[in-house]
């Protein structure tokens, strides 16, 4: 084809703007079309390709189909050549390859997986090892490999992809098996190797399409040549569905069997293995179909370990009997006690091992409680009871009634805890609440505070040290004085204390003023101290300093309102010889089988060890007096505890000491929905010595 180019003349300017027909348009009018310039490149292209390509010409027309073929006769003349057959496999073959190429090239591997593949739940056991609770949506924990027996990992193996270490992430003979099913007869089927498996678990959906199904075998490809195939196996095995509820083979072992995967036999492996193929239709405890289907596949499975090498004839002839699993999940699940032993714990984990909110979500924690089983079944038990008395013997009273308790070693682990009645109902936990006032339950620590640190009689006098038998005045009501004389109130008062019952005992020595419980010394003793002093005494034994009542003389009789948890403690601290621990939850973290750190506390000095001992000595006869009669092979010290909140009686308090464990438990009233403020008893929690609160202590510590 020729281009005329139209001829170019010369001549003078013209402007640009000439009139039509001037210059500038016949310029615009010689320029090229777009569909021109297309032609000028196309037979720019022939003149370049063609000599090249002309020898393949003959090549191409016999390729080319001719219809109705010369020199053919009948159908033949339809039909094509070899050659034509040929050229059109070999095309079809280069085309699909080329797309393979292309497609693989362009499938990435996803950086977010399912959050089913992350989500983990947090398993919280007893001070014993034994599971407690589990927290979360998934009941799944990941085991790295090493921690799974290898016959738990080619029972798997046996079962679903027997070739796994030496295929190359696919199976391209059941991806073809399961592209012919889904689009020749409709439905789909599997054929996928453990990496396409782990792919479909991990990153896509369990919806089965040609083209997920397409999708997951480019992944799989990639992936093995990512991760070595112990990676993938162990991803396989902790992501993969085994029915009950769970995800991986931790969980599968602890929902069927009751114990760790590193406690499963071979036997117990391929039962676990056959879930894989469907739990729905192998879980042998469904139906009597679905246990004729396990038992025959556990025995295929078996068989096949045995043909591939994997387990000797003479292990395969051990497993005669089925194993069967047990009905019932013992995955264990919160519930209406165990709930506030929980939320104590999980508190404290994720403050002492500096684990963020968004993380400890995430789950995979195993978090190792200091919570002693049977200690903290006994005290719900004995505070049930008394509930149930309270109930029986006036149903209005015992509406209102809240009972705490906390069970404190000397070392600070909180082995017991009473939070309330149901976790779900009552949402927060008696035994951690600062309600109601201490009362004469904190003479202990005025007490520790005067032998510790001495007295000042004068103002800049020297100090008077104090013992167990210096004498302070017991009487009712005496006035409390400072070196400038009676301490006077805002409303212009003398400010005085009064024992129970108003009763006046005289000269009292401390050591029997706190045996007793007499009141009138220790605000006394207190003033003489220093409040400042009583309350650092305190908040070192145990109590927090948010809880200490105002500096003032009602601060020695007890206006701080510490939680039976913290009152425990510092009642604790004293039968440890003076060295106070915080009291906490953990003992031991994991995650995934790696320690997570954890800051345990340490024993810090809070008085001397002269300084406890007496105390506890007065706490021994303070028992030793109210319950004269009760035998008891070990050492036991206990006191009763009042609160007089503007001459409204209003709290029970007993905390006491046997073999090394503190408990504390108080009795109160609280219309939550009228008023934070305690009511009046009224009786409900008894009286004297033998109170709700003493009978709940006794029974938690088995003196009952």
């Amino acid at each position: 084809m020729q281009i005329r180019v139209p001829e170019q003349r010369r001549s003078e300017p013209e402007p640009e703007s000439a009139a039509p027909g001037g210059r500038a348009e016949r310029r615009r009018s010689a320029r090229l079309s777009p569909q021109e310039r297309a032609l000028a490149a196309l037979a720019g292209v022939r003149a370049l390709v063609g000599p090249r390509l002309a020898p393949l010409a003959p090549y191409a027309r016999k390729l080319r189909p001719l219809y109705p073929r010369p020199g053919r006769s009948g159908w033949r003349r339809w039909m094509p050549s070899w050659r034509q057959w040929l050229g059109g496999a070999l095309g079809s073959i280069g085309l699909t390859g080329l797309f393979l190429v292309v497609a693989y090239a362009a499938t990435d591997i996803p950086s977010n997986l399912n959050t089913y593949a992350t989500q983990q739940d947090n398993v919280y056991f007893w001070s014993d090892g034994t599971p407690m609770a589990r927290t979360g949506w998934v009941q799944r924990q990941d085991m790295p490999l090493k921690d799974i027996p290898v016959d738990v990992r080619w029972a798997v193996l046996a079962a679903e992809n027997e070739s796994f270490y030496s295929d190359p992430g696919i199976s391209v003979k059941g991806i073809t098996r399961a592209l012919y099913r889904t689009i020749g007869q409709g439905d789909t089927e599997g054929g996928s190797t453990i990496t396409q498996q782990y792919v479909k678990n991990v990153y896509l959906t369990q919806n089965q399409t040609v083209s997920r199904k397409f999708t997951e075998a480019m992944i799989s490809l990639k992936l093995d040549n990512r991760m070595s195939k112990d990676q993938i196996l162990e991803g396989y095995l902790n992501t993969s569905w085994f029915g009950r509820g769970t995800y991986g083979i931790q969980r599968a072992a602890q929902a069927y069997y009751g114990k760790d995967v590193g406690q499963l036999n071979a036997s117990q492996a391929a039962m676990l293995a056959s879930l894989l193929k469907g739990a729905g239709l192998y879980d042998p405890t469904l139906s009597q179909a679905n246990h004729k289907r396990a038992v025959e596949r556990w025995s295929w499975i078996l068989d096949r370990m045995v043909k591939i090498g994997k387990l000797s004839p003479a292990e395969r002839a051990k497993y005669k009997t089925f194993p069967e699993p047990i009905k019932n999940n013992k995955v264990y699940d919160t519930g209406s006690q165990s709930d506030y032993l929980v939320e104590l714990a999980q508190q404290y984990a994720k403050k002492s091992a500096h684990i963020s909110d968004k993380q400890f979500d995430l789950g995979g924690y195993q978090i190792y409680t200091t919570f002693d089983r049977k200690k903290e079944d006994t005290l719900t038990k004995a505070v049930t009871k008394a509930r149930k008395d309270a109930e029986k013997s006036d149903p209005r009273l015992a509406e209102d009634a809240h009972y705490g308790a906390a069970s404190v070693s000397d070392d600070g682990r909180i082995v017991a805890v009473y939070g309330g009645p149901d976790h779900r109902k009552q949402g927060f936990n008696e035994s951690n609440s600062t309600t109601v006032q201490a009362g004469s339950a904190f003479l202990p620590f005025v007490y520790a505070a005067g032998l510790q640190n001495g007295v000042h009689k004068e103002r800049g006098g020297a100090t008077t040290p104090v013992t167990p038998e210096t004498l302070y005045d017991g009487d009712d009501r005496i006035p409390v004085t400072t070196p400038d004389g009676p301490y006077w109130d805002r409303s212009g008062k003398k400010v005085s204390a009064s024992n129970d019952n108003g009763t006046s005992y005289g000269q009292i020595s401390l050591s029997q003023a706190l045996a007793k419980s007499v009141n009138t010394p220790f605000m006394q003793l207190g003033m003489d101290t220093g409040l400042d002093r009583v309350r650092a005494t305190a908040v070192a034994s145990g109590l927090l300093s948010d809880s200490i009542g105002a500096q003032v003389p009602a601060l020695s009789m007890g206006s701080s309102t510490p939680s039976a948890i913290r009152m425990a403690s510092g009642y604790a601290t004293f039968a440890a010889g003076g060295d106070h621990t915080e009291p906490y939850s953990v003992a031991k973290i994991t995650r995934n089988g790696h320690r997570v750190a954890l800051d345990t506390p340490k024993p810090a000095r809070a008085v001397r060890a002269d300084v406890a001992e007496d105390v506890e000595q007065a706490l021994s006869e303070s028992f030793r007096l109210a319950h004269p009669g009760l035998a008891v092979g070990t050492p036991v010290s206990g006191k009763a505890g009042s609160t007089n909140a503007a001459g409204k009686d209003t709290a029970s308090w007993y905390t006491g000491t046997a073999s090394s464990v503190t408990t504390s438990v108080v009795v109160y009233r609280l219309d939550l929905n009228k008023s934070l403020e305690p009511l009046p008893l009224q009786g409900l929690a008894g009286s004297g010595e033998d109170s709700v609160s003493y009978e709940v202590w006794a029974q938690a510590m088995g003196l009952d």
